[in-house]
């Protein structure tokens, strides 16, 4: 099975493990871990190690972008991106143990032209053709067509019979919505943008469902784990109790697990399984959707599915 993921705001992820951080003081890092960065990368990162076929598309530029592109390539994803004038951003978070806080500051990412869209779409009709999904999450750069992410999905379910995911936030979210993808993958603080006021989550999924139409409606709720509705029922997985590191990047881990599993004969309960077995593997360690395949089936087997209607 080969995917296609869209990262529009891609960036250069420095992740500091500064014990005992405080502000207005001088740091040394006991450890660092950099990376390619931004959701759709992370994404294609952990699908690659499930041993999917994934190439990975959106904005880059300048010698961020360089970067970014050499580090996806030594870990067996395909980088077509599309260079625009602007430096790609830097994420940096700082994790201190000693505390149990994270800290993170995130560059905005370089502005983007209606031009660079149409460019990123014309790029889209030649990388769509053959795949199976198209995963497009995280946020968009400054000055980016709002509606972006709704052609994208557009272009891809109807022109090419290829199934979206969309995972944002915002009116990125809202406007992707309408374009009804195949799944809508919100986390709990994220309904609101799309109207979704019901109190339980399982609720929320299937009015989500309802509302935009759409096959699949996932909410995530980090360590409570995630509830899908879909046509063959609504599924709850909890994942087991597990110490937590750092959760940058579960959600994205998830992402890639659940439609790495759907496109390889897993039921969607199931793959939900899988996917946030995958989100907590994610939170064993520094860095998004770094750890050992092995460790998301060690942990599914520990996850916990109920099947609520």
């Amino acid at each position: 099975m080969s995917i296609l993921t869209v990262t529009l705001n891609a960036c250069v992820d420095k992740t500091y493990t500064v014990p005992g951080f405080a502000l207005d003081q001088v740091h040394r890092p006991t450890a660092m871990v950099v990376s390619a960065g931004g959701k759709g990368i992370n994404v294609a990162r952990v699908y690659r190690s499930l041993g999917g076929e994934v190439t990975a598309t959106g904005f880059l530029g300048g010698s961020n972008g360089d970067f970014l592109r050499r580090a996806m390539l030594r870990e067996g994803v395909t980088p077509d991106f599309v260079a625009v004038a602007e430096e790609s951003r830097v994420c940096i978070a700082i994790m201190d143990p000693i505390g149990g806080t994270q800290t993170e500051l995130n560059e905005n990412g370089p502005r983007i032209t209606s031009a660079d869209g149409d460019v990123l779409l014309a790029r889209l009709r030649e990388l769509l053709p053959g795949r199976d999904a198209v995963i497009i999450s995280g946020s968009m750069p400054p000055d980016t067509p709002p509606a972006l992410y709704r052609d994208i999905i557009t272009l891809a379910q109807d022109e090419f019979g290829v199934k979206a995911v969309l995972d944002t936030s915002g009116e990125a979210l809202a406007l992707g919505a309408q374009a009804r993808p195949f799944l809508l993958k919100p986390n709990v603080h994220e309904l609101s943008a799309l109207g979704i006021t019901e109190d339980g989550w399982a609720e929320s999924a299937q009015s989500l469902r309802r509302k935009y139409d759409v096959p699949l409606a996932m909410v995530t709720a980090g360590a409570r784990g995630a509830v899908l509705a879909g046509p063959e029922g609504l599924w709850e997985a909890v994942p087991p109790p597990i110490t937590v590191v750092s959760a940058v990047g579960s959600g994205d881990s998830l992402t890639a697990a659940f439609i790495w599993a759907s496109g390889n004969g897993y039921n969607y309960g199931e793959a939900l399984r899988l996917g946030v077995a995958a989100g907590a593997a994610n939170t064993t360690a520094y860095g998004a959707g770094i750890f050992p395949r092995e460790l998301v089936f060690e942990l599914a087997a520990r996850t916990q599915v109920n099947k609520l209607g």
